[in-house]
């Protein structure tokens, strides 16, 4: 017990008075959160209250100036972070239509990506047969079909937003 009690006091996010602007235009203004390890949160408001905003600048998307405020992300200073070291570190934005990229398999999209992972912590890449046991083992896990592997990186989804068109 004491230790799970110690991880809902651990700090992912912290937002301190954070105020951005996208082109002079003040979009956020005095934001504060703080997620703490095992709590969850959603983002509301309407169109053009600064969702969008905030997911960009945590992936760190040029383009938004910060004139006031911090963000720790794990003990971090997210702002001095390039895009990629926020990658690294797990926060990157999705595409709601990703783009097919005909010619590169799934496989070899998650086997270089995981071999990045594994190298900017220092790790030796996994070999082609070392790899292929745990992704295979992972996909059993989540129930998912393994000829999803050897498709083209994103291509064949359906997602909602496409079967409405």
């Amino acid at each position: 017990m004491q230790q799970k009690n110690s991880m809902l006091k651990t700090s992912i996010l912290k937002i301190e008075n954070l105020q951005a602007m996208i082109a002079e235009k003040t979009i956020l203004n005095g934001l504060n959160i703080h997620l703490r390890a095992g709590e969850i949160h959603a983002i509301m408001g309407p169109n053009g209250s600064g969702k969008s905003t905030l997911a960009n600048l945590l992936a760190r998307k040029p383009g938004i100036t910060v004139s006031e405020g911090h963000i720790n992300y794990l003990e971090t200073d997210l702002l001095t972070l390039t895009p990629e070291e926020c990658a690294w570190k797990g926060i990157f934005l999705g595409f709601q239509y990703p783009v097919s990229i005909p010619g590169v398999t799934n496989i070899q999209f998650l086997k270089f990506a995981l071999n990045a992972h594994r190298s900017i912590k220092g790790l030796p890449p996994l070999d082609a047969i070392d790899f292929l046991a745990l992704v295979k083992e992972k996909m059993a896990e989540l129930e998912m079909p393994e000829e999803l592997l050897y498709r083209s990186v994103n291509d064949g989804f359906s997602g909602g937003g496409e079967k409405t068109k």
